[in-house]
């Protein structure tokens, strides 16, 4: 038996007036998944439990099989996993996006504008963050380039595990979650603010007149004028999943925390050309390398960013293209090359929400189907099904907690 996991990060939506009600689920051509709701069994699962950060990370780390509320510590932690960088007990990572931020005529407001920065280059990324680690870094306080706009501060030694810690006292805001909005009322706050905050504000001066952004203005482009330091946690200690479930596993992944996750876990990392995390990504060799990978081993987790991203943007348009290549080249391609295995089951879901009118994620609730190749031709919802939100409304449907689903899709029976 094999296994597959398409995961559509935050596919998931809400009704637009602009797709006459429909979400982008519903109005995309996506013959792929459809199938799979016509022929598979279906389910809703709340991915972002009450009480925990509305992430990725949380909803990933349920899905894979452990319970967040148990095993999460932090995002940072596992982005850091994934850049090969080493966390001491007593030392506190954070995700340090370079972010553009609209200030007014003195300056004295300040507005996130984009989150990414205009999505820059890896490579321009790197050259900022290398100055930044120059000019602002320390013997305990360490910068790292990661991809584009997503990179990484370590905060290390005692005084950064008793002002954070696992408990993590201090509380920073996503800056996905307040696009468009005045910054001051989310700052960090909570015990070493005054630390953090003054990193974020000594990198506004460093970085407005830093040679990459006079080039990006002159490109017209938005520049990386600040960073933004979030998702702050110290050390993950997640069992391994082959242990816990007796199968080998592994991730493909463009972004450092899926790549993390899998590392933390236990899972062999497949790192594929082109893959980028955005809409430009490596569709097809996404679904070539997860076929390769079952190979050798028995179950693939294949995370796809570029649904969330057009959704961050507010991109109706994008939003729907990414959900269409997903379908077409990640879905199709895998669907197509599994039944060399022989019996194979496919799991199919978004790790969360992002909604459009929202532009950052949500607690709704989103729909799953797990296919099973034996089963496969037999009425799951029926020949009229879809997959999208409506599986939600459906009576009769398993209604699981995220981190519940793996081991039912280890052992799933056929049926609705």
């Amino acid at each position: 038996m094999k296994y597959v996991i398409l995961i559509g990060d935050g596919m998931a939506d809400r009704p637009l007036e602009k797709l006459h009600g429909k979400t982008p689920l519903e109005a995309a051509f996506k013959p792929n998944m459809d199938r799979l709701a016509k022929e598979g069994m279906a389910g809703g699962a709340v991915t972002l439990p009450e009480g925990l950060p509305g992430g990725s990370d949380v909803a990933n780390l349920g899905i894979l099989g452990y319970d967040p509320e148990r095993y999460y510590t932090g995002r940072a932690p596992l982005e850091a996993a994934s850049m090969g960088i080493p966390l001491r007990d007593a030392d506190v990572a954070f995700r340090c996006n370079l972010v553009t931020l609209k200030f007014n005529r003195d300056k004295t407001k300040a507005y996130m504008e984009d989150h990414s920065a205009g999505q820059l280059t890896s490579e321009e990324g790197r050259v900022l963050i290398g100055d930044i680690n120059r000019e602002l870094g320390s013997e305990t306080v360490r910068f790292y380039p990661g991809v584009s706009y997503r990179n990484l501060m370590l905060w290390m030694g005692e005084a950064a595990s008793c002002e954070n810690g696992n408990k993590r006292p201090l509380e920073c805001t996503p800056p996905h979650d307040i696009l468009g909005r005045e910054i001051s009322e989310y700052l960090p706050h909570g015990a070493g603010e005054d630390i953090i905050r003054g990193l974020m504000r000594a990198s506004e001066d460093l970085l407005e007149r830093h040679s990459v952004n006079r080039q990006r203005l002159a490109a017209g482009k938005r520049p990386a004028n600040s960073i933004w330091l979030w998702g702050q946690g110290g050390k993950p200690r997640i069992p391994d999943f082959s242990r816990l479930y007796g199968i080998k596993g592994a991730m493909v992944s463009a972004v450092d925390l899926a790549k993390g996750l899998a590392i933390s876990a236990g899972l062999r990392v497949i790192d594929v050309p082109g893959a980028t995390g955005y809409l430009d990504t490596n569709y097809a060799g996404k679904a070539e390398y997860a076929l390769r990978a079952l190979e050798d081993a028995d179950i693939v987790y294949v995370h796809v960013e570029a649904p969330d991203e057009a959704s961050h943007e507010g991109s109706i348009e994008n939003k729907i293209k990414a959900i269409e290549d997903f379908d077409a080249l990640v879905v199709g391609g895998v669907m197509r090359g599994m039944p060399e295995f022989g019996r194979f089951r496919v799991l199919l879901m978004p790790d969360h929400a992002t909604p459009i009118e929202l532009r950052t994620h949500s607690r709704d609730p989103v729909p799953f189907v797990i296919y099973d190749s034996e089963a496969g031709g037999r009425p799951g919802l029926g020949a009229a099904a879809r997959y999208d939100e409506s599986i939600l409304r459906l009576e009769g449907i398993m209604r699981l907690p995220a981190h519940a689903i793996m081991k039912r899709f280890l052992t799933a029976g056929q049926g609705r």
